[in-house]
C-alpha cells in the first residue's frame, strides 16, 4: 500500500518558523523525486520545493528561497520542509508529494517541482496559516 503522510502545520505569526514532516513508502519500491506544493487560498497548487532521489538536485520557487530548506532521509523514507521567516502569503494547505512508481527514472527537482515528473503521490496535506 502506498502511504504518504504529512505533519507539522500550524499557526504561527509571521516571522515564525514550522518544520514539516513527510513520510512516504511504498512495498518494494523506493521513492524517486519528491517535493512539497502548497495550495494557497483561491490559487493551484504548485510546487514548492523539490528534491531527487540523491538529494543533489534541489528547486525551490523564487517566493521561498533563502527562506525553505528542504531534505530527505531515504533511510526513514522521510522528508523535511524547514520554513523560517514565514509570511502571510505563506498561509496554504501543505502537500508532500512523492515519485513512488519504481520507474527510476531519475526525475531532476526543478521537473518535479513543474509537474514534468512520472507519478504524484500525494498525502492530505497540512495547513500552515501564518497572521502578520
Amino acid at each position: 500500500q502506498v502511504q504518504v503522510a504529512e505533519s507539522g502545520g500550524g499557526s504561527v505569526r509571521t516571522g515564525e518558523s514550522l518544520t514539516l514532516s513527510c513520510t512516504a513508502s511504498r512495498p518494494g519500491r523506493d521513492a524517486d523525486a519528491m517535493g512539497w506544493f502548497r495550495r494557497a487560498p483561491g490559487k493551484e497548487r504548485i510546487g514548492i520545493a523539490c528534491i531527487d532521489f540523491s538529494g543533489t538536485s534541489i528547486y525551490y520557487t523564487d517566493s521561498v528561497k533563502g527562506r525553505f530548506t528542504i531534505t530527505r532521509d531515504n533511510n526513514k523514507n522521510q522528508l523535511l520542509l524547514q520554513m523560517n521567516d514565514l509570511k502571510p502569503e505563506d498561509t496554504a494547505m501543505y502537500y508532500c508529494a512523492a515519485d513512488l512508481s519504481g520507474a527510476q527514472s531519475h526525475t531532476g527537482a526543478q521537473v518535479y517541482c513543474s509537474s514534468g515528473g512520472t507519478a504524484y503521490y500525494f498525502g492530505q496535506g497540512t495547513q500552515v496559516t501564518v497572521a502578520s
